[in-house]
């Protein structure tokens, strides 16, 4: 056997590349990791990191770089704090890793240009939003284009009615201004009857009129397949962690009106969809047109459903 086959042979037995096992033969060591290099210029969040952004962050961990950036512009105006970004997700990241939860792994699907949307309710669990300083009851209405990642929601008072599916729908089409080909919601009492056998079949007539009247096609997911609605299930976390952001920032929740919470909840969805923008008016262009009119016997023409 030569000594270029031993080499081979003494380096698989040892876990090693050939070149590792010639290099070691001849006696030349692996050069040494080059020590990590020190900060090289100035920390730009140096005036505002310890005063200002930590003490937040040590009250509430949940706190987002996003959140904590638009903080320091409402904070001091002055300043165009943009171009920070990167180093204020950087430094937080940091942070939440020796101080924070593990952060949450998402995982999108794909889908084509218009060619389906998803809706569902949702209930606010971690706060305890209230009016007047009495129990607020209520939940939230989630719809979403599956490509563009473009959302809209609203307060529902009550249930999940069917008055209350067709508003949040109807409000959610005439915001995005167009119609999917497709309409997906989790297994709906307001939408079918929830029996064993054909969807089809087991849709209620009220929904399927509903559908019909903006040219949807509608499909559920399969009893217990819960990630078939994940393209607005697991947003849901997104826009309730976003809304505890805000009322963190706004000190209370408690509120005078309904309208006043609907406001900040707009507020949240207007800010998730603003990276979405670009993507939405492309997607947009393959929506199919809304109807001239709302069937207005299903709904209101505005506001909450009634419980």
């Amino acid at each position: 056997m030569s000594l270029d086959s031993r080499q081979e042979v003494a380096a698989a037995a040892a876990g090693l590349s050939v070149s590792s096992a010639h290099r070691i033969d001849h006696g030349r060591l692996q050069p040494k990791a080059a020590k990590p290099r020190g900060r090289r210029r100035p920390d730009p969040l140096a005036e505002v990191w310890e005063p200002l952004l930590l003490p937040l962050l040590e009250r509430h961990p949940a706190l987002t770089p996003t959140t904590l950036l638009e903080h320091l512009q409402e904070q001091k105006p002055d300043q165009d704090w943009s171009s920070l970004k990167r180093t204020l997700q950087r430094r937080v990241q940091h942070w939440k890793s020796l101080h924070g939860p593990t952060p949450e792994v998402m995982f999108p699907l794909a889908y084509l240009p218009g060619e389906i949307s998803f809706c569902d309710f949702t209930k606010v669990k971690r706060v305890a939003i209230t009016l007047r300083g009495e129990p607020f009851p209520h939940l939230l209405f989630h719809y979403r284009l599956a490509w563009s990642g473009w959302a809209y929601g609203q307060v529902i008072h009550g249930g999940e009615s069917f008055v209350a599916l067709s508003e949040g729908l109807q409000n959610a089409l005439a915001a995005c201004g167009g119609v999917t080909r497709e309409l997906r919601t989790d297994r709906l009492s307001a939408a079918s009857r929830n029996r064993d056998g054909s969807y089809a079949l087991d849709i209620t007539p009220r929904y399927q009129a509903l559908c019909a009247h903006y040219g949807l096609s509608p499909s559920r997911n399969n009893r217990g397949v819960a990630h078939e609605n994940g393209i607005v299930e697991a947003p849901h976390g997104h826009v309730k962690r976003r809304l505890e952001q805000k009322l963190l920032l706004r000190g209370s929740c408690d509120f005078d009106e309904p309208a006043e919470y609907g406001e900040l909840l707009a507020e949240v969805f207007s800010a998730l969809n603003a990276p979405r923008q670009r993507r939405y008016e492309q997607e947009l262009e393959h929506l199919m047109a809304l109807p001239e009119r709302r069937p207005s016997k299903w709904c209101n023409s505005g506001g909450s459903a009634p419980a």
